[in-house]
C-alpha cells in the first residue's frame, strides 16, 4: 500500500526525495491513501502531526531493535521523535532560544526493511586514529542490531565509486581492523565527480551511503545528497566527520582527536628530555593544525613543559620589544632550557614574506603549507648567532606519526557511538553529519558543518589558561584583540529566522535544524 499527502496543495508521494530523506512532517492538508488498484480511500483534513504519526505504519516499519535480546533490558532505547539538542547551552535569560538539532539514535519505526538495504562505506582525505574502528563498528552494527546482509566498501576516496569495483564486507572480514592505523579502505583526496558517483549508487541499488572524511569530504557529501533528492532517489547519505585538526563547526570534537593529544605528548616528551640535557637548549615541536591549533593547545596544556605554543589564530612576531626572539632569550637566561610547540598553520605569513612563493594547492583544495617549524629552527639559530649566545635546538616533526596510529581507548569508544548513530539515522531515512553537540550526538545538516570552521578562540578562556600555564607573552597588539573580539561577538550573534526582519531578535525563537530534507 502506498499512499500521498496533500501538502500546500502539492501532492507528495512516499517515494518523494522530501519524505525519503526523513524530513520532519510539513504542514499537511490531507492524506490519499492508494493501492496498484488504484485509490481506494479519498481526501480527508488532517494536522500535519496526526498525520505523521497515526499513518506512519504505511510507509515506515518496525525497528528490528525492539526484538534484540542485547536490548530486552533498556528502559527506554529509542528516541522520542520530538527530542532535540541545543546547539549552545550557556544563554543569558533573555536570549533566544536558538538552533537546535535533531537527537540521534534509533527510532521506533524505521523507513528501510532490513533485507531491502544495500550500504556502501568510503572514507576520503588525510588519515586519522580511528577510521578503522568506524569501519568496524558500521559494518558489525548494520549486521548485528539491523541484520543488513549487503555492506559494501568503496576503495580509495571517491573516485573509487566509479573507478574500481565493491568489495562486500561482513563482520567477520574487519573483526580486528580496529587494532590497525590508518584505513583498510584506503583513502585519496579529490576525485569528487557528484554525477559519476550518483550514476553508480543509482546503477547498483544502494540505498545507504556512509562517507567519512573532513570538511570537504562532508562538502562532498553534501553535493552527492542535493543530486540525490534531485533525482528522486530513495538514499540516505550519513556523513561522519573526521578530522585529526578538530576543525569541524558544531561538534564538540573530532574522532581521533584525544589519541593525536596523547601522542603528542610522546614528541613533546622527547624535546623537553633533549632541551634539558643540553646548556640553552631548545626543543621544538611541529604538530598538525593547518587552520586550527586545537592539538597543540591540549597538547601544551596537558604537558606543562611547553615555554611556549604558536598556532595560527594567535598572530606572533619575532623581533622587537615583546617578540618571540626576546622571550627565548629570557627564558633561556631564567631556565637554561626551552620547549617550543608550533602548529603547522602558524606562521604562514611571516615565512611568505622572507621566503616568496607561488601559493600551491593539493588535491583537496586546501593551500600547501610551508615549513614553520624548519623555517623557525633556522630563524632562531640566525637570531642567537647574531647575540653571540650559544645554544642547542631540536628540531621534531611527529605530524604523520600521530595521524597513522591506532585510535585509544576513549577514541574507539567516541568512534563506536558516532558509527551506531549514523546507522540508526540512516535507517530512519534522515541523511545528515553526525556529531556530538554539547555531550549529546545529534543529525546536523550538512551545511552547517562545512559553512564554518572550528577554530581556537584566542578571547576565550581556555586560551587565557594557556597562556597562564606558559608564561609566554600574547604576542598581540591592541587591534588584534579587538578584531579577535569582533569576530567572536559576530560568531555568536542569534539567527534571525528566514523571511523575517530585524524586529524577530526581540521575540523568543526556536530553529529546528534537522537531518537534510
Amino acid at each position: 500500500m502506498d499512499f500521498h499527502i496533500i501538502w500546500m496543495g502539492v501532492s507528495v508521494g512516499r517515494s518523494d526525495p522530501k519524505w525519503s530523506m526523513g524530513s520532519p512532517a510539513p504542514l499537511v492538508h490531507g492524506i490519499i491513501f492508494s493501492a496498484p488498484s488504484g485509490i481506494f480511500n479519498c481526501l480527508f483534513p488532517c494536522s500535519c502531526r496526526a498525520a505523521a504519526y497515526a499513518f506512519m505504519e504505511f510507509w515506515t516499519f518496525p525497528n528490528p531493535l525492539q526484538d534484540h535480546p542485547a536490548y530486552s533490558t533498556v528502559k527506554q532505547y529509542f528516541v522520542n521523535a520530538d527530542d532535540t539538542v541545543p546547539e549552545k547551552v550557556v544563554v543569558q535569560k533573555d536570549s533566544l532560544r536558538g538552533v537546535h538539532f535533531r537527537r540521534a539514535g534509533p527510532r521506533q519505526r524505521v523507513y528501510f526493511e532490513p533485507e531491502d538495504v544495500k550500504a556502501c562505506i568510503v572514507t576520503c582525505g588525510g588519515l586519522c586514529p580511528g577510521l578503522n574502528t568506524v569501519i568496524r563498528e558500521l559494518v558489525c552494527g548494520l549486521s548485528h542490531m539491523y541484520n543488513v546482509n549487503d555492506i559494501f566498501a568503496i576503495q580509495n576516496g571517491y573516485k573509487g565509486f566509479y573507478s574500481s569495483n565493491y568489495l562486500p564486507m561482513t563482520p567477520k572480514s574487519v573483526n580486528d581492523i580496529h587494532k590497525r592505523g590508518g584505513t583498510v579502505l584506503g583513502s585519496s583526496r579529490g576525485g569528487h565527480d557528484t554525477n559519476k558517483i550518483v550514476d553508480n549508487i543509482q546503477d547498483r541499488g544502494i540505498n545507504q551511503v556512509y562517507i567519512i572524511g573532513g570538511d570537504g569530504t562532508q562538502k562532498g557529501a553534501y553535493e552527492i545528497f542535493k543530486e540525490i533528492r534531485r533525482r528522486g532517489l530513495k538514499v540516505a547519505v550519513a556523513g561522519i566527520p573526521k578530522t585529526i585538526d578538530n576543525d569541524i563547526a558544531v561538534i564538540d570534537k573530532s574522532f581521533g582527536f584525544d589519541t593525536a593529544v596523547e601522542e603528542a605528548q610522546r614528541a613533546i616528551d622527547a624535546a623537553h628530555v633533549e632541551a634539558s640535557s643540553a646548556e640553552n637548549g631548545i626543543g621544538l615541536v611541529k604538530l598538525m593544525g593547518r587552520y586550527s591549533g586545537f592539538i597543540a593547545m591540549y597538547a601544551t596544556l596537558a604537558s606543562r613543559d611547553v615555554d611556549c605554543c604558536l598556532i595560527p589564530e594567535s598572530p606572533f612576531y619575532l623581533e622587537g620589544k615583546g617578540g618571540l626572539f626576546e622571550y627565548i632569550e629570557r627564558r633561556l637566561k631564567e631556565n637554561n632550557h626551552m620547549v617550543i610547540v608550533v602548529a603547522e598553520g602558524a606562521g604562514q605569513d611571516l615565512i611568505a614574506k622572507s621566503i616568496p612563493v607561488a601559493d600551491q594547492l593539493d588535491a583537496s583544495g586546501n593551500k600547501l603549507l610551508l615549513d614553520v617549524g624548519l623555517w623557525l629552527t633556522h630563524k632562531i639559530k640566525d637570531y642567537c648567532k647574531s647575540k653571540k649566545m650559544e645554544m642547542t635546538i631540536k628540531y621534531i616533526d611527529p605530524t604523520y606519526m600521530i595521524r597513522a596510529i591506532p585510535s585509544n581507548a576513549s577514541d574507539n569508544v567516541y568512534c563506536t557511538l558516532l558509527a551506531h548513530s549514523a546507522i540508526h539515522g540512516a535507517m530512519a531515512g534522515y541523511s545528515f553529519t553526525v556529531g556530538m553537540v554539547n555531550g549529546r550526538h545529534a543529525y546536523i545538516p550538512f551545511h552547517r558543518v562545512t559553512s564554518t570552521r572550528n577554530k581556537v578562540k584566542i578571547t576565550d578562556r581556555m586560551w587565557a589558561r594557556l597562556l597562564s600555564s606558559t608564561n609566554q607573552p600574547s604576542f598581540l597588539s591592541e587591534e588584534d584583540i579587538n578584531e579577535a573580539r569582533e569576530a567572536d561577538r559576530l560568531a555568536n550573534r542569534p539567527p534571525v529566522p528566514a523571511g523575517t526582519g530585524e524586529h524577530t531578535k526581540k521575540h523568543s525563537t526556536s530553529l529546528l535544524a534537522n537531518g537534510e530534507k
